[in-house]
């Protein structure tokens, strides 16, 4: 059976860089929270700019692509095989979450979105985004939730 989208990264990565990716994240959400509102704020930032994995492993394919098929068109037709290689990890990512950069990138810090989400949703609970969302017993509101978490 294949594996969830947000899960499928995750288990095709070795535990302890999952272990490390986990503690950086947790880090940072500690640093911005003894530092104050305006670095939630900046990290809030940096997040919207992160290239998460899958956008990662898309340029890297598309470069990879790129220059098989401008060296098969000025060196030589065998590096037409480049692109066609790169497509079927592409595809075997794409159904099974891993390819051959996979460990590489994790290994250097990639995160997939739902990790990136994961510390943007801890930065904005401790800069109270969700306060107006009731805890327990209170009426709970689609419109509410929708508007505390988009802000």
């Amino acid at each position: 059976m294949l594996s969830s989208t947000v899960e499928r990264v995750p288990e095709h990565t070795a535990a302890h860089v999952n272990e490390q990716i986990r503690r950086h994240t947790e880090e940072k959400v500690a640093q911005c929270s003894a530092a104050g509102p305006a670095a939630i704020e900046a990290r809030l930032a940096e997040l919207d700019q992160e290239w998460d994995i899958e956008r990662t492993l898309e340029a890297n394919a598309a470069t990879a692509s790129l220059v098989g098929l401008a060296l098969g068109v000025t060196v030589d037709r065998k590096w037409f095989a480049l692109p066609a290689v790169v497509a079927g990890f592409l595809l075997q990512h794409a159904v099974q979450g891993w390819c051959p950069p996979l460990p590489v990138f994790r290994r250097l810090g990639f995160r997939t979105a739902s990790e990136i989400d994961y510390e943007r949703y801890a930065l904005k609970a401790l800069r109270g985004d969700f306060r107006s969302l009731p805890s327990s017993g209170g009426e709970f509101s689609a419109k509410k939730a929708v508007e505390a978490t988009t802000s």
